[in-house]
């Protein structure tokens, strides 16, 4: 018995670094974006995911690397890893960032797509920093979450042909967002207290504990219910990419309101949840 259980412990140990290291938030950016180049029948080649990925994680590092910098009173485990591994993390940050630049401008080329990417990077720049100094704290989640999805389904956007983007396909973008959206709310919830002691800004700040799960319900619900009545009412072709914004909603809402699982299980499987378009790869 001790034999077995020593395999799965190391399991579980690989896979919290995983989600400390936000891995598993890079390659849930892949799966959407592969699932946005299946739902827009276009093609994209193996640089455009490292290049998203390389970008997804290195937001979210520094994001990370930020919020501890200067904060002293007792962290998460999550946040005492990235403070107490700052200096080896933004070393690794600096590559990346660099890695991603050279790749892009070596895969692009100075094109439309370049610069309409640099646009965008620096939108979603400037309205982080406008949000945090006078938004509301849901207006972090949201705009996160819109932005998110612009991200990884920018390139199938720009490469799709124009045929392809019917009111069927793009559908689908507000529900991803949506289900961005709830993810980051329920996420925001999970991590209140550590929040508010410390000073993050959130959701939790500016919406009490009841109304923020009333939130999550009602919003839960919708995505449950628009998602199944996309698999049943939009032709065959979109049922799979239904069926699988169908999955994450009811995922998310069964994690976050199994009493059973402490915060941190929570938020390693919803984000799990995000990797579910791959299995558009075996359809």
């Amino acid at each position: 018995m001790a034999f077995y259980f020593y395999p799965m412990k190391q399991l579980k140990i690989f896979a919290q670094y995983i989600s400390w290291l936000s891995i598993d938030v890079a390659i849930g950016a892949m799966a959407g974006m592969l699932f946005f180049e299946e739902l827009f029948r276009t093609s994209l080649h193996w640089p455009a995911y490292l290049l998203l990925g390389l970008a997804v994680w290195s937001i979210y590092t520094l994001d990370h690397l930020l919020d501890v910098r200067k904060k002293d009173l007792p962290l998460s485990p999550r946040r005492s890893f990235h403070k107490a591994n700052w200096k080896p993390l933004s070393v690794v940050l600096g590559i990346s960032v660099v890695s991603g630049l050279t790749g892009a401008f070596w895969w692009f080329g100075w094109g439309n797509e370049l610069q309409l990417t640099l646009v965008l990077a620096m939108l979603i720049v400037g309205s982080k920093l406008l949000i945090g100094k006078v938004g509301p704290g849901w207006m972090k989640e949201l705009s996160i979450a819109v932005f998110y999805v612009v991200g990884i389904v920018w390139l199938p956007l720009l490469r799709s042909a124009g045929a392809e983007l019917v009111w069927q396909a793009l559908i689908f973008l507000p529900i991803l967002i949506g289900i961005a959206f709830l993810n980051l709310l329920m996420l925001s919830f999970l991590d209140q207290d550590e929040d508010q002691q410390v000073g993050f800004f959130s959701a939790a700040w500016t919406l009490r504990p009841e109304l923020l799960i009333l939130w999550i319900r009602r919003l839960a619900f919708a995505l449950i219910f628009v998602s199944l009545a996309a698999f049943i009412l939009l032709p065959s072709f979109y049922r799979s990419f239904a069926c699988i914004m169908l999955m994450m909603s009811l995922i998310h809402y069964l994690i976050f309101f199994h009493k059973d699982l402490s915060p941190e299980q929570k938020r390693m499987r919803m984000e799990a949840s995000f990797m579910f378009p791959f299995l558009l790869l075996f359809l």
